[in-house]
């Protein structure tokens, strides 16, 4: 048995396809001046072969999955259009005398490791998608050909180092049934995409390739994040009675879609999703999603050599905001900086990129760039729900400040006559301690506030959340967090707004009855995860979760509050 993260829920039970791919041999010798040109007349025409071939898994991904899944293939042909990238090379072909293949192998290399030092996962996740553009453009220089994973003719589970958007989109999808990878989390272009095309998947495992043989029986349990290879009789029974089990449950969790997240007794809760593109909102729609809690706007300002425009941030806004026809759509301020950097922006380098120079403290200082956000902002809440929330907050402080901006945003609007949501909510991210704390301060200002548990527990706990050797430090359910947790709630209600939670804590099964109890109004998570917390809200009273969530607060330690939460849930859902 090996462990996992959990990335896409389901079970799977099959044969294993291994997928290993070979990987061409960059050539590192250095090229005589004479083959400079013609290696540049090879990088051209890969490139040009790249796109092509791109274009084609582009119109597949459309046809088969939807213009949303297909979006990700459009981003893939503005890697290969860079000019950025493309001159890089052709300087280095030029300037250092080295083959096409390495110098793209370079180039690449140096952009991918730049956004896998990014703080967000889901960014940072993106590297995989230029790198497989990468690795495209060299395949067609060296002419290196892979196994094609269209022509898979058998019901299989796909083990695999890691899968590429790519590998992904031209599989033959109905032949399966899982995926497990090395590497990976669960903002992974893998994860993503299995949790879209509803397969099991377990990522991260770190050595599932070298445990493993293809043909072999293998279980893929998505939704504990484990593989079992070779399972005993006895494992392979339980596995198909859970499967059962499981299929039964996905049955009638769709047919809460349209119902409310509503306890026993009458207690409404929102439960909306976190999206990081507007393609995002199909599948928010399609989990019932009851509005947008988290729309990050960094996608907008990645993978480019300039700042966005006004206007492709206003129909970006405007995108969302009328797809979801009314509903809430939280929008989160430019959220980048220190560990996040863009090239055409200079930014200092820090010792701790994660206490500095970045998010709203950026934004303030930005003060041109902050207003193009807010003017794109404002224009589209024209047209839809659209709440703004500031992110990295710390003190009321920034709160006047950035409320200041966007104050005289609103003027420059209204001496031009342009229309806007002159009663536009404003809300901040807590995600910062110390804004947790002077919660009771903060609420006077603003008119919600959205807990970032993900940094929250960074933050208080004193972890590094991608440090590996201390990632058991990181306990969503330490005492700490919850009594910050309660403090914010018992503010925000106090000053008569709403709080909401949009990190991951938000999408934990073991933590729904602790947050209704609590008294959180609106869960913002994953659109698969949605289905799930309303099943679990409707079938527990407030009254009992508000008991639960007294009892948690007076337990001591993480594992005793999550062993309680299990227990719980297991007789809800029983019952």
């Amino acid at each position: 048995m090996l462990k996992g993260v959990a990335a896409s829920p389901g079970i799977a039970i099959g044969k294993v396809f291994l997928y290993t791919k070979k990987f061409a041999e960059i050539n590192t010798r250095n090229i005589d001046v004479s083959m400079v040109e013609d290696e540049i007349a090879k990088f051209e025409n890969a490139i040009k072969l790249t796109k092509e071939q791109i274009e084609k898994i582009k119109e597949k991904t459309e046809k088969e999955f939807g213009k949303d899944k297909a979006e990700i293939f459009e981003a893939h042909l503005m890697l290969a259009n860079d000019p950025e990238l493309f001159d890089a090379v052709i300087n280095m072909i030029k300037n250092e005398h080295i083959t096409a293949d390495n110098a793209v192998n370079q180039v690449i290399e140096q952009h991918a490791s730049m956004m896998e030092s990014l703080d967000d996962e889901y960014l940072k996740e993106r590297a995989v998608d230029l790198r497989d553009v990468g690795t495209r453009i060299i395949n067609n220089l060296l002419g290196t050909v892979n196994i094609n994973l269209s022509e898979l003719d058998d019901n299989v589970i796909i083990i695999a180092k890691d899968l590429t958007p790519s590998d992904t989109a031209t599989m033959r999808k109905e032949m399966v049934l899982g995926f497990a990878t090395d590497v990976g989390g669960r903002t992974s272009h893998t994860a993503i995409m299995a949790r879209s095309l509803e397969i099991p998947a377990v990522v991260g495992t770190g050595n599932v390739t070298q445990s493993v043989i293809g043909g072999e029986t293998a279980i893929v349990d998505g939704n504990e994040g484990t593989v079992i290879i070779n399972p005993d009789s006895t494992t392979l029974k339980d596995y198909e009675d859970k499967l059962i089990k499981y299929k039964t449950k996905v049955e009638k969790l769709k047919k809460l879609k349209d119902l409310p997240a509503m306890t026993i007794d009458g207690k409404k809760s929102l439960l909306v999703a976190n999206i990081g593109i507007p393609e995002d909102v199909k599948g928010a729609l399609n989990n019932g999603a009851e509005g947008i809690g988290l729309f990050r706007t960094e996608f907008l300002y990645m993978n480019r050599n300039d700042f966005p425009t006004e206007e492709e941030q206003f129909e970006a806004y405007k995108y969302v905001a009328e797809k979801m026809n009314g509903k809430p759509v939280t929008i989160r301020t430019l959220d980048i900086g220190g560990d996040k950097k863009l090239p055409y922006l200079n930014m200092p380098d820090e010792m701790n990129p994660f206490l500095g120079y970045r998010a709203i403290r950026l934004c303030l200082d930005e003060r041109e760039m902050f207003k193009t956000q807010l003017r794109a902002l404002l224009r589209a809440s024209a047209y839809g729900n659209i709440l703004i929330m500031y992110p990295m907050i710390s003190s009321v402080v920034e709160v006047r400040k950035a409320n200041a901006v966007l104050n005289e945003v609103k003027e420059e609007l209204d001496v031009k006559g342009i229309k806007y949501d002159k009663d536009i909510k404003v809300g901040i991210m807590v995600e910062i301690p110390s804004a947790a704390m002077t919660a009771d301060i903060i609420a006077r200002e603003v008119d919600f506030f959205s807990i970032g548990t993900n940094d929250l527990c960074q933050y208080t706990l004193a972890v590094d959340r991608m440090n590996e050797k201390i990632k058991d430090y990181y306990k969503p359910f330490n005492p700490a967090i919850l009594r910050l947790i309660k403090n914010v709630i018992d503010a925000s209600h106090k000053e008569g707004i709403f709080t909401a939670m949009c990190g991951e804590m938000a999408g934990d099964p073991l933590a729904a009855v602790i947050l209704l109890g609590l008294g959180l109004d609106e869960f913002s998570m994953s659109s698969s995860s949605i289905p799930n917390i309303k099943n679990i809200i409707r079938n527990v009273t407030y009254e009992r979760a508000k008991e639960f969530a007294s009892l948690a607060l007076t337990m001591s330690t993480p594992d005793e509050i999550e062993i309680a939460s299990k227990k719980l849930l297991n007789s809800i859902i029983e019952e």
